[in-house]
């Protein structure tokens, strides 16, 4: 491995190292009403997808229970 390329490498590898410090950071900032809104928004998704029909009972109370963290927090 040539110098230049070698450089090159650690340059890369340092610029990716930054970028995950950041995307930890943000991480850590958000909020529990950003966080709930988002996993709403996975729900929603599975629910287009049509997944429903094979959850069962256990599955049928998560969703009963996250139901009601959206009307408490209006999500």
């Amino acid at each position: 491995m040539t110098k230049l390329i070698k450089e090159q490498v650690l340059s890369y590898q340092k610029r990716w190292q930054t970028v995950n410090l950041i995307e930890i950071e943000e991480l850590r900032n958000t909020t529990l009403a950003e966080k709930l809104q988002k996993t709403v928004a996975l729900m929603a998704f599975v629910q287009a997808m049509e997944q429903k029909d094979t959850i069962d009972s256990e599955e049928v109370k998560v969703w009963e229970r996250w139901q009601q963290l959206r009307e408490k927090f209006h999500v």
